[in-house]
């Protein structure tokens, strides 16, 4: 006979071949459903490197460092960072109604705030764009107000499950002393949440500013705006400056919220 612990061992691994057969064939369904010829991949990327190196190569720094994509770069700084502190400064009274445990009211409150934070993400914020700008017209004001409604569904979703995780102990001691519910948010809720909300405000700028680089290209002004219009008069080497330019700027923003949530961390420690 079998030891004990290969006889409880035995199924469990039935199961997770089981699920990784299930998913290989999933796998091979969809490939089939969306018609996807495989047989085409191996010369993908030659053929990619052949139209890059006619048609894209060498990029036009010149268009780039032209006056009106040096405003428009500034104008996308600008566009992130109004969008961030605005969708930040709605999404935390939002993640406070919005969690289980610590919202002051259970039947209507929560069901509205946690329904604003999820139309808000699901969403897309091109889609965003799109809507916004058919109804206020071009230009960064439906942008900002595009990012600002990604902001408070990204933000909002991380800040709430902060919310929820926090320890009851110090809440059950302040609701002792018979605070009431904005007191017990300030006084227990805030002090454990304060440094995991700054880091999710930092990531949250990141992710914000990413999407502000390209929401131009549907009329919302910034540097997708320049994107646009060298797609569309077949500018492909300016094409090529301006993604490989949005590519470092956002690579440069990355390695400036990891510096900072860095410092917070050790600041913390």
């Amino acid at each position: 006979p079998l030891p004990q612990w290969k006889r409880f061992r035995f199924p469990h691994s039935l199961i997770k071949y089981g699920v990784l057969l299930v998913a290989l064939y999933g796998l091979q369904w969809a490939l089939e459903v969306l018609r996807i010829d495989v047989d085409r991949l191996p010369g993908l990327f030659e053929r990619i490197g052949t139209v890059l190196a006619r048609r894209y190569w060498p990029p036009d720094w010149g268009h780039v460092l032209q006056a009106d994509f040096l405003n428009a770069i500034v104008d996308t700084f600008q566009m992130s960072y109004v969008a961030t502190v605005v969708g930040l400064l709605v999404a935390v009274p939002l993640s406070w109604f919005a969690s289980f445990n610590m919202t002051p009211e259970r039947r209507l409150l929560y069901p509205l705030s946690r329904l604003f934070i999820m139309s808000s993400r699901s969403v897309h914020e091109m889609i965003w764009t799109i809507v916004l700008v058919a109804v206020v017209g071009f230009g960064m004001l439906p942008g900002t107000l595009a990012m600002t409604l990604f902001c408070i569904g990204f933000g909002g979703k991380l800040m709430t499950e902060a919310v929820e995780s926090v320890r009851k102990g110090p809440i059950e001691a302040i609701r002792a002393t018979g605070a009431g519910h904005l007191q017990t948010f300030v006084y227990a809720v805030l002090p454990q949440v304060r440094v995991a909300w700054a880091g999710i405000a930092i990531y949250t700028w990141d992710v914000v500013f990413r999407a502000s680089t390209v929401v131009g290209f549907f009329g919302a002004g910034g540097m997708g705006h320049h994107l646009r219009e060298s797609v569309q008069r077949v500018q492909s080497r300016e094409v090529a400056a301006i993604i490989l330019t949005i590519v470092a700027i956002v690579i440069a923003a990355e390695l400036l919220s990891a510096w900072v949530r860095g410092r917070i961390a050790r600041a913390v420690a």
